[in-house]
């Protein structure tokens, strides 16, 4: 081989000279190198193309099967209702709408039928936040608890935020369980008469007078409370939050000046408070009214806001006396 490649350089150099020897030679050199580049591009190309991919292993997902395994919402149809804030679903699960209050007795009936038209049958979506407690909305998107509060069917469950803008404003318009027959109240407020017991009649003599009966005796439930009470938690950041509570007159009567207490069950503390004086005694707080909140109308309302602490819990208060009486909230 190099023999040969020496006698053809030999027949070269004779015929073109040395001079055009030297270009040849140069350029030879210069396409030889570009086909080895060449070759290794192609040569790694192909051993690049010839290597076997890994496949990826297919994963298994595995779909909830209960509301409170579900991670988002999960699509179901209402199969039955027991009451106003719980359904049975098609998968036989029975749950309840969370941040809705129990029925109250006076209303119960009508509340089941207002859940029955508006979920029987029906497709909803839920999202769970405790075990058998779920968040229920309706095809549309709609909020069936602030649906509910809206429209005076349920009170809410320690309402606040848009929960108690909707209970204040169904309590404001009467609608529902706010107007009669029950007022606010859990029960409708009923009169009774006892039966007079009977009589025994003796003949008259001249030493024994006639006996008379005496007239029936008449019972009377109490009258349903003068006022109502919604607390609403506005903000609430690291050991520290902000609340407002709404008054109401639901009486017939004015207001002339109002004590309010409350008591806190995680070891809350008022800091400030406007629109009312405050004192705290342990876990009892006292708001009293000042010189421009003295007076509340009957159907009308104040407003009281407060800046508090907090550790761990803050749970809301649930039961309110105004002036010794309690009231609805």
């Amino acid at each position: 081989m190099i023999k040969a490649e020496r006698r053809m350089w030999a027949v070269l150099g004779d015929r073109y000279g040395r001079a055009g020897l030297h270009d040849r030679v140069r350029e030879s050199l210069v396409l030889r190198k570009s086909l080895s580049f060449l070759l290794v591009l192609l040569t790694c190309a192909c051993t690049v193309e010839g290597q076997s991919r890994p496949v990826a292993a297919p994963v298994q997902v595995r779909q909830p099967t209960l509301v409170n395994e579900a991670t988002g919402d999960l699509a179901a149809v209402v199969r039955a209702v027991i009451d106003g804030r719980t359904v049975e679903l098609d998968t036989g699960q029975r749950v309840e709408v969370s941040l809705l209050a129990p029925p109250a007795d006076c209303w119960a009936a009508s509340a089941r039928t207002f859940a029955e038209k508006s979920l029987l049958g029906k497709a909803v979506r839920l999202s769970s936040l405790t075990p058998g407690e779920v968040n229920l909305r309706l095809e549309d998107g709609t909020d069936y608890a602030l649906l509910a509060v809206r429209e005076g069917v349920l009170r809410a469950q320690a309402a606040a935020g848009s929960l108690a803008d909707a209970e204040l404003g169904a309590a404001r318009e009467d609608r529902g369980l706010w107007g009669v027959p029950c007022n606010g109240m859990d029960a409708t407020p009923t009169t009774t008469t006892a039966a007079a017991p009977a009589v025994q009649r003796v003949e008259p003599s001249k030493s024994l007078p006639a006996t008379t009966s005496p007239p029936p005796v008449v019972t009377t439930t109490p009258p349903p409370p003068p006022c109502a009470v919604v607390y609403r938690l506005d903000s609430q950041w690291q050991d520290g939050f902000q609340g407002k509570i709404t008054i109401r007159n639901t009486g017939g009567a004015a207001i002339n000046g109002w004590t309010l207490r409350w008591s806190f069950a995680d070891g809350q503390t008022v800091r400030q408070m406007w629109n009312a004086s405050v004192s705290q005694r342990g876990s009892t707080v006292t708001a009293i009214s000042v010189e421009h909140t003295r007076a509340i109308s009957p159907r009308g309302e104040v407003e009281i806001g407060f800046l508090g602490s907090f550790r761990g819990r803050n749970t809301a208060p649930t039961s309110f006396t105004l002036n010794g009486t309690a009231c609805t909230s």
